[in-house]
């Protein structure tokens, strides 16, 4: 994933014309469904690189992906063509995460990832919630959680750059390198 100057350039521009047509939070939206479909379909981004395909073709390609979001369709495609006047319609995908991560850094949303090796109770994950809101301090969460059975015991937590592995599976590994150590 290109993580650099012009997808950052591009969402900031797509950012300040969202806000100015307070549709920012709906664009926001759009970017998480852009970066879902490109995930679970690898194949777009050569289909988008492609210098065989139609322009046009592309960007119904990316409006059929808008479609299952709530922004401005007319907004939508302003912004497709733009990509593609300047030749950037390659860097869809790129410019959504970098918009992801700006809108997230700039309304202090927090993307936290919970695994666990069993499912939680809802007491369990109401303690653990709350405990990282009070690291937090303030602030939004949206919440992932998904079960690992290769943990073990126990869960780990991922909120951005920080992550906490209470597994028994790290808790095995820490010993072993412990004892290696020795």
């Amino acid at each position: 994933m290109n993580d650099g100057l012009i997808p950052m350039r591009y969402a900031k521009a797509i950012y300040e014309v969202a806000q100015e047509k307070a549709c920012a939070k709906q664009v926001y939206n759009l970017m998480k469904e852009i970066v879902s479909v490109f995930a679970t379909r690898p194949q777009l981004q050569s289909t988008l690189s492609n210098p065989y395909i139609a322009v046009s073709d592309k960007i119904a390609l990316l409006g059929t992906i808008a479609k299952a979001s709530d922004a401005d369709p007319r907004f939508v495609d302003d912004i497709c063509r733009l990509l593609a006047r300047n030749g950037r319609i390659d860097l869809t995908r790129d410019i959504a995460a970098a918009y992801i991560r700006l809108y997230r850094k700039i309304n202090r949303i927090y993307e936290v990832k919970i695994v666990s090796a069993a499912p939680m109770s809802e007491a369990e994950s109401n303690r653990l919630l709350s405990l990282i809101e009070n690291h937090l301090k303030g602030g939004t969460m949206e919440i992932s959680y998904s079960v690992d059975p290769a943990l073990i015991g126990g869960f780990s937590v991922s909120v951005g750059n920080e992550r906490i592995d209470a597994s028994i599976s790290n808790e095995l590994k820490q010993l072993r390198l412990n004892l290696i150590k020795k």
